[in-house]
Parts: C-alpha cells; structure tokens; sequence
C-alpha cells in the first residue's frame, strides 16, 4: 500500500496557501489521489499518465489542477515517487510564478534523499 508523505516545504506552503485558491489546492490533491489510487490498484509508476501530469527532472512529477473546474489558476504540485518504500513525497506547491524555484527545490530535494539513501 502507497504512503503519502509531506515534506516540510510542502506543509509550510500548504499552511500558507491562499484562501482565495482554494479551488486549485482541492484540484490538485483531487488528481493526486487518482494517481495514488492507480498505484494502489497495482498500476506501474512508469506506466501511469494523467494529462494532469508532467514529468520533470530527477524523477520529480508535477500535478497540477487540470480538471478541477473553469478558470483556475494553474497550480503544480511537486511530487516525488519512490518506488522501492512506495511513498510518494509531497515536496512542495506553487502556482506559475514560483515554478522555476519550485522545480530547482524538488530536484535539490531528491538528490539529498539519494544521498541519505546511499550513506
């Protein structure tokens, strides 16, 4: 069974996350569990695509609030699947002005997991 499990960055976001948004952070965990669900079905990580999702690099996945409703804010949140524990990371949220720092901090993020992985 696939674990979800939020990372610091991520909570502090989240708790901060605008009131005037809400749509989009509902969106974006409403397609996070279809894709926990898949997995959880027996569904293979590589084989599993949404078109709310997009793959960026270092293995971190974007979901964003695609089918959430009209008129959202585009939202992303950054994610990471480890396989081998079967947990998937929540390592950040941001909407289309903070992505470039967004995907910068998740890469950073999986790299020192693999760092702690290996030692």
């Amino acid at each position: 069974m696939w674990k979800v499990q939020p990372e610091t960055e991520y909570e502090k976001r989240a708790g901060k996350w605008p009131k005037k948004h809400q749509r989009e952070f509902v969106a974006v965990h409403t397609n996070l569990r279809t894709y926990l669900r898949a997995l959880n079905s027996g569904a293979k990580v590589e084989q599993t695509r949404y078109g709310f999702m997009h793959s960026e690099p270092r293995g971190v996945v974007a979901i964003d609030q695609k089918g959430g409703g009209v008129g959202l804010k585009e939202t992303r949140l950054y994610v990471y699947v480890n396989k081998s524990l079967e947990i998937i990371h929540l390592i950040t949220i941001g909407d289309k002005s903070t992505q470039r720092v967004d995907i910068q901090y998740a890469c950073e993020f999986v790299r020192r997991l693999a760092e702690r992985q290996q030692s």
